[in-house]
């Protein structure tokens, strides 16, 4: 095992480790730390997140990439977390771990038994897409509401961004991040707080299950999963040649969260546009040796793990400007992207559009948040338009 590590590794190859672990983590962090305190988590519980999350894709990309020898880039969902931060001040933080767990139980099913292609196909992708789209409306949306009061911050960090997308596409939230970080203490009142080299601890959060954050949270947060974050990641895997092992990725991912989530693992997932930098011949010319990313992507996630106390420390001392800005410019290809998939088929653009417009809306039946609802709603009419008349 060590010889042949040796034999393969590459400094191009830890180097796209490393970029993929950093664009990652890179702006979804503070997306973390949003959704924690939407279901009531203390700094502690914030730090157990991190820490379990680093520990799960960490250890997962380190063990799966090795098994399979290919590059197996996990994370957790961006797409995810805001929807737990669009709907967590409906549920306590006992009921969202008992989401989490069912979330990662039905991940788990579904890829084991090989359904997981299967499950995907019976909801039209546009409506997936509609629902997504309206749950990230509100950072879109809130990114140009602080514009009124941090223009000079919001908008030099636009200008960074759109400049940055248009000649390195690939490393433009890094970018922005990183200038961000520059430009805070410039335009915002911010002083850098002081580290610590507490070691974080894994805190147990007792589930406590109901039916409305089943069918508000776990339902939802499993149909994003699977449609936004393991559908793609395995189409660009496929892409570059390689053939995956989807039972087995899928499953044990599943398997993975449903164990961590009484610690914060809200979502163990393949990670979806980061995983290219892994699969890229930038990483090796040889196919055969890009694995070593995925292995190094899983070091500096278990790396991530053990700084999980500072790393928290600092998010939290930034002001929340600064996380809404970045979180709405991070998410704005995600809102595009979704919108556009959601109305590309005419035929199905009515659908799209109530499910869309519902799951923006944020309203609640029956204590179930608006993502559910809108989806069922958009499958009904999907299933009206397309019944046959006799």
């Amino acid at each position: 095992m060590i010889k042949q590590f040796f034999n393969d590794f590459s400094i191009s190859a830890a180097f796209a480790g490393f970029i993929t672990f950093l664009v990652g983590i890179s702006v979804s962090a503070v997306l973390i730390i949003q959704g924690a305190q939407a279901l009531g988590a203390t700094q502690d519980q914030i730090s157990s997140w991190f820490l379990v999350l680093g520990i799960a894709m960490g250890l997962t990309g380190f063990i799966l990439s090795w098994r399979f020898k290919y590059p197996v880039a996990t994370a957790w969902s961006t797409p995810g977390i805001a929807l737990i931060i669009a709907v967590g001040h409906h549920y306590s933080l006992n009921e969202a771990i008992a989401a989490f767990i069912i979330c990662g139980v039905l991940t788990a099913a579904i890829g084991f038994s090989g359904w997981f292609e299967k499950c995907v196909q019976q909801i039209p992708i546009s409506l997936s897409c509609a629902m997504l789209a309206g749950i990230l409306l509100k950072f879109g949306l809130g990114l140009f509401v602080q514009l009124q009061q941090h223009i000079g911050f919001v908008a030099s960090l636009l200008t960074v961004y759109f400049v940055s997308k248009k000649y390195l596409p690939r490393y433009s939230i890094v970018i922005t991040v990183i200038l961000a970080v520059i430009f805070c203490p410039i335009f915002l009142s911010f002083q850098f707080p002081s580290i610590h080299g507490r070691l974080p601890l894994p805190i147990w959060v007792q589930p406590h299950f109901s039916w409305q954050s089943i069918f508000g949270l776990a339902l939802p947060l499993f149909v994003i999963n699977l449609s936004s974050q393991f559908l793609p990641s395995i189409g660009m895997i496929k892409s570059y040649g390689y053939t995956p092992n989807t039972n087995q990725l899928v499953g044990w991912l599943g398997v993975t969260q449903t164990i961590l989530a009484p610690f914060g693992a809200f979502s163990v997932c393949l990670a979806a546009i980061s995983a290219a930098i892994n699969l890229d011949e930038q990483a090796h010319t040889d196919p055969k040796k890009r694995y070593i990313a995925g292995l190094f992507s899983g070091l500096f996630y278990l790396l991530m793990a053990v700084m999980a106390v500072s790393l928290t420390n600092i998010l939290l001392a930034f002001p929340s400007v600064f996380i809404t800005t970045l979180a709405g410019i991070a998410l704005l290809s995600t809102i595009t992207h979704n919108i556009a998939m959601a109305f590309e088929q005419p035929q199905q653009r009515e659908a799209a559009c109530v499910t869309f417009l519902f799951s923006a809306s944020g309203i609640e039946f029956l204590g179930i948040g608006a993502a559910f609802w809108g989806l069922l709603l958009g499958l009904a009419v999907h299933a009206f338009y397309n019944t046959k008349h006799k």
